[in-house]
């Protein structure tokens, strides 16, 4: 998850996509260049551990842009393939 944001905060789109489940992963990633991401607040994890195959992280992402600041609150859903963790979607709000 840290690492997602991290990518979207230095607009690294291919990690993004390296990291995102292919049954979900879209074919291509444009980042706002506008968007500058500066804060990640984990709030909750379920799962995830070591011998987990599968989890969940609640966090909240603080964001600047030209049309001001803003947070986006999401509950994704992580899957292990291997080594890796991938991103398979989330339950988003905004504000």
């Amino acid at each position: 998850m840290r690492s997602r944001f991290s990518a979207f905060a230095v607009g690294d789109a291919e990690h993004l996509l390296r990291t995102w489940h292919p049954s979900t992963r879209p074919t291509d990633l444009v980042l706002d260049p506008g968007t500058r991401w500066y804060r990640l607040d984990v709030l909750r994890t379920d799962r995830g551990r070591l011998l987990d195959d599968d989890g969940v992280v609640e966090f909240r992402a603080f964001h600047r842009s030209p049309d001001g600041s803003g947070t986006l609150h999401e509950v994704s859903r992580f899957v292990r393939s291997g080594r890796q963790w991938l991103y398979v979607d989330g339950d988003v709000g905004t504000s």
